[in-house]
């Protein structure tokens, strides 16, 4: 029996590119590009007659821009999206409205920069196909900064990997932590200059310090380390602290940087001191790290089934017994405030 092709609408204003798009794509035997569409309310009229399984969406078009469109379309009919933007952090905003991941458009117009970005395109189409949004929402709340927990975080330290839905994941964590939460280290499995981007958001909407991680940068009480993009981070011991250090070497399952990595430094340089957790993503990146943690005597937790949007990077790690507890991603910050308070 012959696999599902995935069926995918491509609505961009530019003729030139949608033939891109239309092509690159449609060379992939398993998608089929059903429909194309110039604006908004074009691409409304396909969806209602075509029922695709995954649109991709560009960000600056006329009459309604994309981030206004998926914030009309997500509430009454959710579908995977995966957004074609410029290298600007607007596409945050469009993962805050429901897309699923986003893919930044060629700077260059060279073959090579086009089969790359096609080849990133397919492969991020696939994924989103698969994709939980059905229970899709905006839900911002202040961060609590109630109870001191800086005796509790002493000589701690949490880790974070996500990859597909991870930026929104990630937020609905971290927004929850107190000023004074323990030093933490993230990665999310994102291009370059996005981590940076997307670092400077968190900032400016959550109590604890967030910033893309530098080399030699020290972990620490209030503050979020985000690995940046196209480079490995580890975590070493320096005296009774941790700091992190930049790693120039191979992809590791596929990623760079990668959860694994972070994960494997913290087993070695923390041990027993350390919490680790894994959210949603495609894949195993992390699940054998988590492990290592785990024996190594950390907590750790991943994110259950239900609440992930791709369920594959939490999967792996439950499956091969990485992970103490499954839990709805919206009752993890509060786990992890009271694993700290004992």
């Amino acid at each position: 029996m012959a696999k599902k092709s995935v069926r995918v609408l491509v609505v961009d204003d530019s003729m030139l590119f949608r033939e891109v798009l239309v092509k690159g794509l449609s060379s992939d035997e398993s998608i089929d590009v059903v429909g194309v569409a110039a604006d908004a309310f074009e691409a409304r009229d396909k969806i209602l007659e075509l029922m695709p399984d995954v649109m991709t969406l560009d960000v600056q078009m006329p009459k309604m821009n994309g981030i206004e469109f998926l914030k009309k379309l997500m509430p009454q009919l959710p579908m995977p999206v995966v957004v074609v933007s410029s290298v600007n952090d607007i596409v945050f905003e469009a993962m805050s409205a429901g897309a699923v991941d986003f893919v930044a458009k060629p700077t260059q117009q060279s073959g090579e920069a086009l089969q790359s970005f096609i080849q990133e395109m397919t492969v991020k189409v696939k994924i989103a196909s698969i994709a939980n949004v059905s229970k899709w929402k905006r839900a911002y709340k202040a961060p609590s900064t109630e109870k001191d927990l800086s005796r509790a975080v002493q000589d701690r330290i949490l880790v974070i990997g996500a990859s597909t839905g991870g930026t929104e994941a990630l937020y609905e964590v971290i927004k929850k932590f107190p000023r004074d939460m323990v030093g933490t280290v993230v990665v999310q499995h994102m291009p370059p200059v996005f981590t940076r981007m997307y670092a400077e958001r968190l900032n400016q909407s959550c109590a604890m310090e967030v910033k893309e991680a530098e080399d030699g940068d020290m972990v620490r009480t209030g503050r979020v380390l985000i690995a940046p993009g196209d480079i490995h981070i580890q975590v070493v011991r320096k005296g009774n602290s941790y700091c992190v250090r930049h790693v120039n070497s191979e992809k590791v399952n596929g990623h760079r940087p990668s959860v694994d990595v972070l994960f494997d430094s913290v087993a070695q340089s923390a041990g027993g001191l350390a919490i680790g957790v894994i959210l949603t993503g495609m894949g195993n990146d992390g699940a054998k790290g988590l492990l290592k943690m785990k024996e190594k005597g950390a907590k750790t937790i991943g994110q259950n089934e239900e609440s992930s949007v791709v369920y594959g990077m939490p999967r792996v790690a439950y499956e091969i017994g990485a992970v103490d507890v499954q839990l709805p991603l919206k009752e993890i910050s509060d786990r992890l405030l009271k694993i700290l308070r004992g």
